[in-house]
């Protein structure tokens, strides 16, 4: 049996590597290069590093949309999606022997998109889970071919839940490759009154909203913890919020007032309640604790009575 696997984040990792174990993946498709850090080094993808672990033929278009001969040039029993990261054009998606198959990071049809895992931890969800389905032209239309629930913990971030649904997809996807090679017809359509959209966040999505409760904000930073990470801006300067406590009290009327500095946080009164600032990190330099932070740059920059003002 032929596969061809497209994947680029951490999540696809597992999943191409049980793949291979069963099956022999033949050609991994996966992003280009990218430019990496403050000296700009050029990384391969967490796949990409997979692939010549594995000693796997790669093929890294810039546009899939317009570069996908290599793939269409070779028959394929499957085409396997997860985490690829570009609209994948339908000649690919129709050229196997199955229909492309995506595993997908939610229980579709909620969270369409390239966030399904931050917009889970982000509105507050208790589970997600792994939808495996039929790929269409259409993004994350196709038809369910399987899903596998997952709890979201009160301390899970995306890295969290990303790892727990890789360990899920990888064998989701296995058990569903074997009923459709036995011959067996399953799958349900989507019902589009229930969809939602996770969309990729643009740089204003990112910034903390002080006038939202203390559990929001709490589970809007641990839902883009390590990636792309929630913000707020001082005197000029972005300061990521890696990760934030909640204290529920009120200690002010003034929304975005740091009202207590002490070993264990910075405070600062929300929309109702507290967060408590626990590990930032300063435009340009290294990700820290708040007490590594306080005893440095932060003591001047986040000090009791400041007003941090946002810009949504």
């Amino acid at each position: 049996m032929k596969i061809c696997f497209m994947g680029s984040m951490d999540f696809a990792v597992n999943i191409l590597e049980t793949l291979h174990e069963k099956y022999e993946v033949s050609l991994v498709v996966t992003q280009p290069d990218k430019p990496v850090g403050r000296k700009q080094v050029m990384e391969g993808t967490p796949v990409k590093n997979k692939a010549l672990e594995l000693g796997i033929e790669l093929f890294q278009p810039i546009s899939i949309k317009k570069d996908y001969q290599r793939i269409i040039d070779e028959d394929f029993d499957f085409i396997i999606v997860a985490a690829y990261g570009q609209i994948i054009p339908e000649k690919v998606l129709f050229h196997a022997r199955y229909q492309a198959i995506n595993v997908h990071a939610s229980l579709l049809p909620k969270y369409r998109g390239g966030s399904p895992m931050h917009k889970a931890i982000i509105d507050g969800n208790e589970e997600t889970g792994v939808s495996i389905i039929y790929m269409e032209k259409a993004m994350d239309s196709g038809l369910i071919l399987s899903q596998s629930t997952c709890k979201i913990e009160e301390s899970d971030n995306v890295k969290d839940i990303e790892m727990k649904l890789s360990e899920i997809g990888k064998t989701l996807l296995v058990e569903t490759i074997e009923r459709l090679l036995s011959g067996e017809k399953f799958g349900i359509s989507q019902e589009k009154n229930e969809v939602t959209f996770a969309y990729n966040f643009k740089k204003e999505d990112l910034e903390i909203d002080f006038h939202k409760t203390s559990k929001q904000i709490y589970n809007f930073v641990r839902g883009l913890n390590p990636w792309p990470v929630a913000y707020m801006t001082i005197d000029g300067l972005n300061i990521k919020v890696y990760e934030v406590a909640v204290h529920e009290e009120d200690l002010s009327s003034n929304v975005s007032e740091i009202v207590k500095v002490d070993k264990s946080g910075v405070y600062i009164q929300t929309g109702s309640g507290v967060i408590v600032l626990k590990d930032l990190q300063l435009q340009g330099k290294k990700r820290m604790d708040i007490k590594s932070f306080m005893n440095g740059a932060g003591k001047a920059l986040l000090q009791v009575g400041m007003i941090i003002k946002d810009h949504l």
